[in-house]
Parts: structure tokens; sequence; C-alpha cells
């Protein structure tokens, strides 16, 4: 083997090596991403949760003009707001969680009598 073919050869292994680990790297990432997505959609989903129910608190006879669920209403709904401009993280992986579950629907669908 001339000296031609060795150093062809080592950028060969060195390209394949590097190929790979950046295949292992963006997959790990897109992974993570995908994992941080599902958690900031559960959070938005508790938020807002959170926000109807103070205010259906806040409506009740009992509590019905109390400043300090006032505010704890604010609070939430001024969160609930702030967490929508995430929208387009978490909405990457509602698309894909909808699609499975029109997927399993259909399969229900087609296996009832």
């Amino acid at each position: 083997m001339n000296r031609l073919e060795l150093i062809l050869s080592a950028m060969l292994f060195v390209s394949i090596a590097l190929n790979i680990g950046i295949f292992i790297y963006a997959r790990a990432a897109v992974t993570r991403l995908l994992s941080i997505s599902e958690e900031l959609g559960d959070l938005q989903q508790m938020v807002n949760s959170f926000a109807i129910h103070v205010k259906a608190v806040y409506e009740l006879d009992s509590f019905y003009g109390d400043e300090t669920l006032r505010g704890l209403l604010e609070h939430a709904v001024s969160f609930n707001e702030q967490m929508d401009t995430f929208e387009y993280i978490y909405s990457l992986t509602e698309k894909e969680t909808q699609l499975t579950e029109e997927e399993e629907d259909d399969k229900e669908k087609e296996n009832a009598p």
C-alpha cells in the first residue's frame, strides 16, 4: 500500500467515524427535544387546568369578590398566556399524539362488530 492509499484510507476512517458520531449526537438531541416538548405540553395543560379551577372557585358565591383570589386568577391567566408563547415547541408532539389517537380510534372502529 503506497502513501496516498494510506492517507485516503485514514481520511475515510476519520470521515466514517465523524459521520457516525454526528448521527448519534443528532439522534440524542432530537430525542431530548421531543421529550422537552412533551413536558412543556403537559405543563401547559396543567396551567390551563389550574386557571380554570381558580376561575371556578372565584365565581362561587362565597368567594366572589375576594381580592386574594382575584389576584391569583389574574396571575394564573397571565402565566397561561406566557406559556402560550411556547406553543411552537409543544405543538410538535401534540400533532404526533393526535395522529396516534386517531389511528387507535380507526383500529377500534375496524375491530368493532
